[in-house]
Order: C-alpha cells, then structure tokens, then sequence
C-alpha cells in the first residue's frame, strides 16, 4: 500500500539539513532520517563537523569513516520499516580515500598523514577540505544499484554547518575558482554541483522563534538562492505547548490572573498553599506569556518567507533515542517524508 500521506520532497533524494547553532539542527536532521526510513527503505545519515554527534544521539560507539547501520526507521503504514546507516565524513580520511582513487598513492598516502601533510593541505584549502566532504556524500548519493558490494540509499541526509557557512560550503565550484582551473578535484566539484542544484536536493533550514536565528534562517534562504542552490522546508524547532487560551495569556502578560482561583485550584489539587507560591506562579506564567507573544511574532515572520514550515515540540525530558522517534513520527504526521 503507498503512504497514507504524499511526502512533499517525493523526488528528493539528498536532504541537506542546516540552521543557526543551537536551533538543533542535527537533532532535526537525525529525526529526518528515521522518517524517511520506512517502507523498507535505507537512509544514510551522515556529518562532516567532527563532532560525532550521531553517535551520541543514538547512543553507539564513535564512527568510523565507514558506513555502519545504527538504528531501525518508523515502520510505514505497510507494516514495513527500513534502515538507518551513518557515516562520520572527516577531511583527512576523505583526501586518503581520493588519493588512493585518483592517484593509486596506497600506503604512500597513509604515510602523507603520518607526517601531517593531509591536514596541511586541509587546513590551507578550505574549498578543497568541502570539495572532499560533499564528494563522498555525492558518491553515497548517486552510487549504483549494480555494485553489489555497496549499500544503495534511497535518500542521504546532511546534517551539514550552520547556516552562516551553508552556501560557501555546498557552492565547492565558487570556492575552488582560485585554487583549482582543471583536474580530477576540479572535476569532481563540477559534478558535485550538477547534484547540489538538481531538483534532487533540498537544503532545509533549522530554526526556533527567537530573533536572531530567524533572521540568520531569512539571510541562509538569500545566501542560498544567489547561489542557486535548492531551498526546501523550515523546520521551527523548540516550540512550547500552547496549553493557555489567548485570552488567558493576556491575563498573565498583564497581571490580570484570578488568584482566588488559582489558589482554589492548588487546593483541589491537595497542593500546600505556601507563602509565595501563588505569586511565584503568576510571575512564570508573566514569563510564558511574554515568551509566546515574542514566539507568535517570530512565527508571523516565518511564515512571510512562504516556504513549507514544520513545527517540532520542545521535548520536556530532552531529546533520548526516544525522543528522536517522536520527532520523526511527527515530522512524517506533516508531510515531510
């Protein structure tokens, strides 16, 4: 049977997942994944920071930089559920690996690294360094149903830089106009790009409704376009329950609670009326009431960009393995995958 609900990306193949440090951004991307990972589909997760933050999040030892299955998808409405494998992308062992394509350099690559030359040629390169990190997301996204010997992905997720570095880091060819005019790396950013600007990739944005990472989401979606790159949905992350009518936020934001009911409402609930308690409450919920007008603001701003918005709870225990569940299930509810 076909999903109850039509993806809104049906055609996307790599889902890069950006945003503005700590809007969550690799939370979001890792829910994503375990969304699209149903239907018996395989998805691969992957990270290119050095922070090993997949690894974290579901609880398994550090990556290697090798493809290892780490986690089962949501199971689809066809009773069936798919793969999660992640892959840790780090410069040093992705100029090995083209080296040892490219050049058949073998052990004498290895011994480049022993005596610092990769991390040299690394460091001093930046647009090679991203030429190196999107060409083996590349190779994991257009690789062959006919090599046997490598897994095939139905859809690849990025959980890539923040968004004040996202179009510098997909746009490898504008990054290499001054370091490379020809050759195998020029090549192979050309044919990266042939990817990156293709309708089989998005690049979603990562926000939370405060000031400064909707205006950084607004300026990546500008970044993005002038570089002709594919802007897919906003993902508002961290969104507080909205468990008070407009009226009764109104009330707290202007001191207008009813305390007697309040008070008659801790005693139903055999809570001990302490000195302070109820006022103690009407200031937080002063405090709430203030956040949500600041969040409904934000919201209105979001909303103008005219993109495909997604909208993820803030989780009271934290994010576990659990939790990451629900956020995928939530984000496949909206259409997402």
């Amino acid at each position: 049977m076909p999903p109850t609900n039509a993806p809104d990306w049906p055609r996307v193949q790599l889902h890069v997942v950006t945003g503005k440090g700590g809007t969550g951004k690799s939370t979001i991307a890792a829910a994503l994944a375990l969304a699209l990972a149903s239907h018996g589909r395989n998805v691969l997760l992957c990270e290119v920071e050095g922070r090993q933050g997949i690894a974290r999040m579901f609880d398994v030892d550090p990556l290697p930089y090798a493809e290892r299955r780490i986690a089962t998808g949501l199971t689809g409405p066809d009773g069936r559920a798919g793969s999660v494998y992640a892959l840790h992308i780090d410069p040093e062992s992705a100029l090995l690996e083209y080296l040892s394509m490219y050049y058949k350099l073998g052990r004498a690559g290895r011994a480049l690294d022993r005596f610092g030359v990769v991390e040299f040629a690394t460091t001093i390169a930046p647009g090679v360094r991203d030429v190196l990190l999107t060409g083996k997301v590349y190779e994991a996204a257009k690789r062959n149903r006919r090599n046997k010997d490598a897994i095939h992905y139905d859809s690849v997720v990025l959980d890539a830089p923040p968004t004040g570095r996202i179009a510098q880091f997909l746009n490898v060819n504008n990054e290499l106009a001054g370091l490379a005019k020809m050759g195998p790396i020029k090549s192979q950013a050309d044919t990266v790009m042939t990817l990156f600007r293709s309708p089989r990739t998005v690049v979603h944005l990562a926000t939370v409704l405060e000031e400064m990472p909707v205006q950084e989401t607004t300026d990546g979606i500008a970044d993005l376009r002038a570089a002709r790159l594919p802007v897919g949905g906003i993902v508002v992350n961290l969104v507080r329950p909205r468990d008070l009518s407009t009226e009764e936020l109104t009330a707290a934001r202007e001191g207008r609670l009813d305390r007697a009911r309040i008070e008659a409402d801790l005693l139903a609930a055999n809570v001990e009326l302490l000195p302070g308690l109820v006022d103690g409450l009407a200031a937080e919920a002063h405090d709430h009431a203030e956040r949500r007008a600041l969040e409904d603001s934000q919201r209105a701003l979001v909303e103008e960009l005219g993109l495909p918005t997604y909208e993820l709870p803030r989780l009271a225990g934290g994010v576990d393995l659990g939790g990451l569940y629900q956020l995928a299930a939530l984000l496949r509810e909206q259409g997402m995958a």
